[in-house]
């Protein structure tokens, strides 16, 4: 069941919250240690919040669309008393003494956690080369698990498909929401940067970094957003309270000013021709569903190189300690050992390079919305790979680097544009490949209007079926 759904059905008394969390964390238990979903469950934690919120709803005392529904937080966001591992075996036995800004409002809205979801180590901030890169081991994809659910929120992705929660809360640097949603066929949105904020969570790229909901559908990410979204003096990168607040919108996505989307035809180099196949098909969805629908390019632009070096030298600052002392020795992945010695070669002088020209490829994008409500490709080239494959589009791998060099477009991929300009985006399910496998669908957006990137994902939902399908466990 949706967010949506259980809510109703917790508000009017039909389903028990304690009830609910007892399935939940039962199915934790075992299909999610099958599937490496989670590092840490908090199911006292869970049951205590679950029989206070069963109370105050049965006192009339309900706080709103989270109230008594679970959910899972991946483990770089602080949860009092509990351990916070980063995913990484020098930090495996972490915790801190207090709640992240994220948790407080979601203990606020009544929401239940059920656990810490595994995550690549450190989010993938210093570097790896598959998804065996965890403290917990690869998180095992639900339609298949002999494949990945790709990173960095692996864990998160794995929870959401296999029904271990309704939804989960995921990082974003560069794609980390939207590569494990389309990988694992559920809606996972990575709000404007700023939107929702990241006090209390793991740092990799201070310029970034988001943080996100996976869910069945894209109202239900909406409906979490409502929730975590506004200004946290904590945040220095917070959007101030007179910037475009984000609201729930409980309107048809069919009314109002018809959308214009714009399908983007030159973001990769080398994709499945089924993910070119679903979004085709998605387009004509569209438009029978009174969209307009346009072909376009994305212009050329160093995006992906720019993402990429900011990342490597933000994450060379932010895990600073863990290069210094030594301990990177202890992280699983090769690369990740390594990665952070490298990257402090870069100067002073580099990094304001880049962030020069960072205001020109944002720019750049913006410019595309003066045209389009929303800008639609597949989420990702390929549906989901074997455990030991790294993300299709990483351009430190060298079979990708070879093909970004032959067809000159990889530098476009949609998610690190929307990454490195701090824009909205979304993934859905957009159909399956011959294989089984879900492909995703990104929806992007105007830096702030995370709202008509939510209608867009909506209307689709609307008139597909392909977010209520749910692997067999």
């Amino acid at each position: 069941m949706s967010v949506e759904a259980l809510g109703g059905a917790i508000r009017e008394g039909r389903l028990s919250p304690v009830e609910l969390t007892e399935g939940y964390l039962e199915r934790c238990r075992t299909i999610g240690a099958r599937l490496n979903a989670f590092v840490t469950l908090t199911a006292d934690l869970a049951l205590r919040q679950a029989r206070q919120a069963e109370a105050e709803i049965k006192a009339g005392k309900y706080r709103g669309p989270l109230h008594g529904i679970p959910y899972a937080v991946k483990d770089l966001v602080a949860v009092k008393g509990y351990p916070t591992t980063w995913g990484a075996v020098p930090y495996a036995h972490q915790s801190f003494d207090f709640d992240a800004t994220v948790v407080e409002r979601l203990n606020n809205a009544g929401a239940i956690l059920l656990g810490k979801a595994a995550m690549i180590e450190l989010a993938g901030g210093l570097g790896y080369s598959s998804g065996e890169a965890s403290l917990t081991g690869p998180a095992r994809n639900p339609w298949n698990p002999e494949c990945w659910t790709c990173g960095s929120s692996s864990g998160s992705g794995a929870i959401v498909a296999a029904g271990l929660a309704p939804w989960a809360l995921g990082s974003d640097t560069r794609g980390s929401i939207l590569c494990p949603s389309s990988w694992c066929g559920v809606s996972g949105m990575r709000p404007s940067f700023g939107r929702v904020s990241r006090y209390g969570s793991m740092a990799i790229a201070y310029s970034m970094d988001k943080l996100g909901p996976l869910a069945r559908t894209a109202n239900d990410c909406a409906l979490v957003l409502s929730v975590l979204a506004g200004h946290d003096p904590l945040d220095h990168d917070s959007l101030s309270s007179s910037a475009k607040p984000f609201v729930y919108q409980e309107t048809d996505p069919g009314h109002g000013a018809p959308l214009r989307i714009g399908r983007l035809t030159n973001v990769y180099g080398k994709s499945d021709p089924g993910t070119e196949k679903a979004v085709d098909e998605a387009c004509t969805v569209f438009e029978k569903a009174g969209a307009s629908v346009e072909s376009c390019e994305f212009p050329d632009g160093p995006f992906e190189e720019a993402a990429e070096l900011t990342i490597l030298m933000e994450a060379a600052s932010a895990f600073e300690h863990l290069i210094h002392s030594g301990d990177c020795k202890e992280l699983v992945d090769p690369v990740g050992k390594v990665n952070g010695y490298a990257s402090e070669q870069f100067s002073v002088t580099d990094y304001l390079h880049v962030q020069r020209v960072r205001p020109m490829l944002q720019r750049t994008a913006d410019s595309m919305f003066d045209r389009y409500s929303v800008l639609i490709s597949p989420a990702q080239p390929t549906a989901a790979q074997p455990l030991r494959a790294k993300d299709p589009d990483d351009p430190n791998d060298p079979a990708t680097a070879k093909a970004a060099k032959k067809f000159h477009m990889d530098r476009r991929a949609p998610d690190g544009v929307s990454s490195l300009c701090g824009l909205p985006a979304i993934s859905v399910p957009s159909g399956f490949s011959a294989a089984g496998l879900p492909y995703g669908m990104q929806i992007m957006g105007r830096a702030c209007n995370d709202a008509a990137v939510l209608r867009a994902a909506k209307l689709y939902q609307l008139h597909t079926d392909w977010h209520l399908k749910h692997p067999a466990l």
